[in-house]
Parts: C-alpha cells; sequence; structure tokens
C-alpha cells in the first residue's frame, strides 16, 4: 500500500491552510520535507518557523498572482472553500466567490506560471456521474462546477490537475462545533443532550489523518494528472449509529434529542467509490470508525476548555 516519499524541499503551496484539514495536512508536509507555504487571510506565525506564511484571499487574483510570481510553487493543494451545506440564498454568493473563483483563479495562474500538479479538494455533495446534473445546494454546485473548469483548464491548457474528492472527515482539532461530530462530542462532555435532526441520513465518514494520506498520495503517484478520486471510507453509517457509539464512549445515560431539527433536503447519501484511490494511488483508509471516534473524544476531553458551545 501507499508509503508517503519525502518531498526533498518541494515547495508546496497550501490555501485554507488554517483550516481544519489544511492544518493537518501542513504539519504532514514538514515532515516529508516540504517547504511548506500556507495562505490565510489573516495574518498567522509560525514561532519554529516550520510553515511560511502568506497573507492573501484567494478570490482576489492580483493578490495570488504576486504569491505565484515570488515563491513559483511545485505543488498547491486548494483547500480553502466556504464550507456549508446551507440551502439559504445567502449561500449563493458566498460558495461563489470562495469555492469557484478562487478556484478559477489558481488554475488561471496554474496555466500561466506552470508547477507540477495542483490538487483540487471536491465534494461528495457534486452530482456523481450518471446522476440528475442537479447540485443539491449552493455548495455543492459551486464544487460540481469548480470540478468542470478544473477538467476544461486539463484538456485545453495541460494543467496538471488532481482532483480529490473528500467524503465527510472528522478528527480531533476540527475548530467548527456547528459540525456533527465536534457539537455531539462537547454537548455531551458537558453533560447536554444534543439537539440533532432525525439521524436517518448516512455518510462516508473518513477520518482526518487517512485523508491527509490520501492527499499525500494525490501529489506523489505518477501519471494521475486530470483523474477524479474518491477519498472516503467507502462504508455507509447512519448519524444515529455515530451518535450512539460517541454517546457510549462518554455518558450513555444523555439520551440525544433526534427529530429536534428539521432533516435538510436533498441530502447525498454516497460510499465513495475507491478501487481507483486503491489501484492508482496504493492508498485506502486505516482507521476504523470506532478507532477515529475514540481518538476524536479523547483528544475533545483533553482539549475541551477551548471550546464554548
Amino acid at each position: 500500500m501507499y508509503s508517503p516519499q519525502s518531498f526533498d524541499g518541494q515547495k508546496v503551496l497550501v490555501t485554507g491552510a488554517t483550516g481544519f484539514i489544511g492544518s493537518h495536512l501542513c504539519q504532514r508536509l514538514i515532515h516529508c520535507d516540504a517547504t511548506v507555504y500556507g495562505v490565510s487571510r489573516y495574518k498567522q506565525f509560525s514561532e519554529d518557523g516550520s510553515i511560511q506564511w502568506l497573507q492573501a484571499d484567494v478570490r482576489n487574483f492580483d493578490e495570488m498572482q504576486q504569491i505565484f510570481t515570488s515563491i513559483k510553487p511545485d505543488i498547491v493543494f486548494h483547500l480553502a472553500s466556504y464550507v456549508s451545506g446551507s440551502r439559504s440564498i445567502d449561500a449563493v454568493r458566498s460558495t461563489l466567490e470562495n469555492n469557484l473563483l478562487s478556484t478559477v483563479n489558481l488554475l488561471t495562474l496554474m496555466a500561466e506560471a506552470g508547477g507540477r500538479r495542483i490538487i483540487l479538494a471536491g465534494s461528495l455533495e457534486e452530482p456523481d456521474v450518471g446522476d440528475a446534473p442537479i447540485p443539491s445546494s449552493p455548495y455543492a454546485a459551486a464544487k460540481w462546477s469548480s470540478s468542470a473548469y478544473a477538467q476544461m483548464f486539463y484538456q485545453l491548457y495541460q494543467v496538471p490537475i488532481v482532483n480529490a474528492r473528500i467524503f465527510m472527515v472528522y478528527g480531533p482539532a476540527q475548530k467548527d462545533i456547528k459540525k456533527l461530530i465536534p457539537y455531539v462530542t462537547l454537548s455531551m462532555l458537558e453533560g447536554k443532550a444534543p439537539e440533532l435532526s432525525s439521524g436517518q441520513r448516512q455518510i462516508d465518514w473518513i477520518y482526518v489523518e487517512d485523508l491527509v494520506d490520501g492527499l499525500i498520495a494525490t501529489a506523489q503517484a505518477p501519471g494521475v494528472e486530470g483523474c477524479t478520486f474518491e477519498l472516503g471510507s467507502s462504508t455507509l453509517t447512519p448519524i444515529s449509529t455515530l451518535v450512539e457509539q460517541i454517546n457510549q464512549l462518554i455518558n450513555p445515560s444523555i439520551r440525544p434529542q433526534f427529530g429536534a431539527l428539521p432533516d435538510r433536503p436533498m441530502e447525498q447519501v454516497r460510499a465513495a467509490k475507491i478501487a481507483q484511490s486503491i489501484s492508482k494511488l496504493g492508498w485506502k483508509p486505516k482507521t476504523s470508525l470506532q478507532q477515529g471516534l475514540r481518538r476524536t473524544v479523547e483528544w475533545y476531553t483533553a482539549h475541551r476548555d477551548l471550546y464554548v458551545l
């Protein structure tokens, strides 16, 4: 199976480097001897100098062009995104600008400046091949459009893209406490019953360190330009089952309030098809849901003072 190789000082640019996935990825890249450049809208500092922070807005073409001209990255991981499953009209412009416009900016800069590979973060929310082409949310529409633009840039301009279709990621240090697992975990650690939807939706959960393995593989595997790889566990687990597992790990006497919130319309139910990820990347997930949840609960238990619900 896949074993990460050294990046041997290659310059790797990570957008969304302060985010949940981005921060885990940056740490792994450092351990793989990459020269890591993290992009953030806000000033960031690295006490040990392991990450070279760059302040820019990925929606701003001129700011990103200055970065590309200055550092000439070998590899780009584009993880910056406005992540929201909201069906609200307010989400349309946010996802358009943060997700689609930012992706087109980076693809254009890769076409102009060159570079070995750009890895784009796709989503399980995108319509699947063979599905009716109707995105289920503004976020899904922006991600789907980004994937289409990436394929156009690959075919017309030979931009070396790889699309990583990411399934539902969880693990330690997820900052957004509105996300299901942080919310449920922190609620139960405080002795509160989390308020949830019906819990019937089935989801493919992928542990963050397994996902990072997959992302690294998409950057290093030979001859995979233009491909889309699904990075998930390939197993569906209902939300209710996942919540029950967290419940058992923390306090079985707490009774989660299923049905307190409405289910969102047009939720995607899809397990990752990882055959190509196994055959071309040599990657597959290693962490069971039970192992991953235990590690996640242990981390939030140790760091609960950092979070306020």
